[in-house]
C-alpha cells in the first residue's frame, strides 16, 4: 500500500509532490522525455518546486527542453536544472549521451523514463527495430543500463534501502499485446504467431484479424508490455542492492501521443480510463512511484491512479522478463551483468 490510500484518479502531481516534499529534497533526478505541455513537463514542475539537488531533463529537441526550463524557472528560479539532448531512436545517440549524464550525476537517485512514441505507420529505428519497440523499450533499456553505475552508487550510499528508483512509464495499452519474441518487428500475420504471442482475446476484431500483420496499436501495446517486464527484471536483480523499479500507467491524457491517433485509437485510449485526465493528474502516479517511502519494500511493480494495481499476467511473468532481457541485449549488442541476482 502507498502512503496515501486516498490518492486516486483525480490526484495531481502537484499534490503528490507537496505531500512527499521531504523525499524529493536533495535527490538527483533524471527525467527522460520532456517537452512543453507534456507529462514530462508536469513531472518536472512538481519535482523542481521541492529542492532536488539536481534535475536533468533529457529530450530529443534541446529547444523544447529549454522552453520547459524557462517555465520552471519562472516558478522556481533557483531550481538546479540541466538539459541533455538524446535521441532514443538512435543507439549511437544514447551511447553518446550516457557518459555525459554520468559525469553530471555520479549518483542518480531517481530515473524516470517517461519518453515514448506512438506513430500511425510502420517505421523503424536507425538499427532497423520497429519504432515503438525500439524507442519505448529498447532505447530506454540501453540508456538505463548504461546509467546503472550511477544508480547503484546512489543506492549504496542511501540510508534508506529501496528509495533509489527507476520508473518506467507504461500504459494500460500493454494489454493489447504480449511480447512477440518470434516477431518483435511485427512482420508476421496474427495467424502465423504462436498462441502466447497473439493479441489477447476480447480485443476489437480489427486487432485479432488473422490476416493482419502490423497494427500500430498492437506495436504500442508490445512496447508498453516491455516497460513493465523491464521493471520486473530490474527489481528482481537489484532489490537486494537497494533499487526498486516501477511501471506506471498515467491514465487517459490528451497529450501529443493521443493527438496523433485516429478515431479508433482515441476510442482505445478512452477505454483505459473512466475520464480524460489533465497533465498534472496524469503525472501524479509517476511521482508516487518515484518518491513514496511506503514503496521501499514493495514487490509489485505496476501502478495506476496513484496506487499499486494488477497488470496483465504476460507483463509480470518472470520467465518472460528474462527472455525479454536477453532479446534486448541482442538488439543493443551488449550484455549487462547485474550480478548474482540476475
Amino acid at each position: 500500500m502507498t502512503s496515501f490510500p486516498e490518492f486516486g484518479e483525480a490526484t495531481t502531481a502537484t499534490e503528490v509532490a507537496d505531500a512527499l516534499s521531504q523525499q524529493v529534497k536533495g535527490k538527483n533526478v533524471l527525467l527522460v522525455g520532456v517537452s512543453p505541455n507534456s507529462l514530462g513537463e508536469h513531472m518536472a514542475l512538481s519535482i523542481a518546486r521541492h529542492s532536488p539537488s539536481l534535475l536533468i531533463l533529457a529530450s530529443r529537441a534541446a529547444s523544447k527542453v529549454n522552453e520547459v526550463i524557462s517555465t520552471i524557472h519562472s516558478i522556481a528560479p533557483s531550481a538546479p536544472i540541466i538539459s541533455m539532448t538524446l535521441d532514443l531512436s538512435s543507439q549511437s545517440s544514447i551511447r553518446s549521451a550516457a557518459p555525459k549524464i554520468l559525469l553530471l550525476a555520479p549518483k542518480l537517485d531517481i530515473v524516470i523514463n517517461n519518453a515514448a512514441v506512438n506513430v500511425p505507420d510502420y517505421e523503424t529505428t536507425r538499427e532497423g527495430i520497429e519504432m515503438h519497440f525500439g524507442v519505448n523499450h529498447i532505447g530506454l533499456f540501453l540508456l538505463t543500463n548504461l546509467l546503472l553505475p550511477s544508480v547503484l552508487r546512489a543506492a549504496s550510499s542511501s540510508p534508506v534501502p529501496g528509495s533509489t528508483r527507476i520508473v518506467n512509464m507504461t500504459s494500460a495499452g500493454h494489454r493489447l499485446s504480449p511480447i512477440r519474441f518470434s516477431d518483435y518487428n511485427l512482420l508476421k500475420k496474427n495467424g502465423e504467431l504462436v498462441e502466447e504471442e497473439r493479441p489477447p482475446r476480447g480485443l476489437p476484431k480489427a486487432l485479432l484479424d488473422p490476416d493482419v500483420a502490423y497494427s500500430p496499436f498492437v506495436a504500442y501495446g508490445q512496447s508498453k508490455t516491455g516497460n513493465i517486464l523491464f521493471s520486473v527484471s530490474l527489481t528482481e536483480a537489484l532489490k537486494e542492492r537497494g533499487v526498486r523499479s516501477f511501471s506506471v500507467h498515467p491514465g487517459s491524457i490528451w497529450t501529443g501521443l493521443a493527438r496523433n491517433l485516429d478515431e479508433q485509437g482515441q476510442a482505445l485510449i478512452r477505454a483505459t480510463g473512466k475520464t480524460w485526465k489533465s497533465g498534472d493528474q496524469g503525472a501524479a502516479t509517476a511521482i508516487v512511484a518515484a518518491f513514496d517511502p511506503n514503496l521501499n519494500d514493495a514487490s509489485d511493480v505496476y501502478l495506476a491512479d496513484c496506487q499499486l494495481a494488477p497488470a496483465a499476467e504476460f507483463a509480470t511473468d518472470s520467465k518472460f522478463a528474462e527472455r525479454l532481457w536477453r532479446l534486448s541485449e541482442e538488439l543493443v549488442g551488449e550484455k549487462f551483468d547485474l550480478g548474482e541476482k540476475r
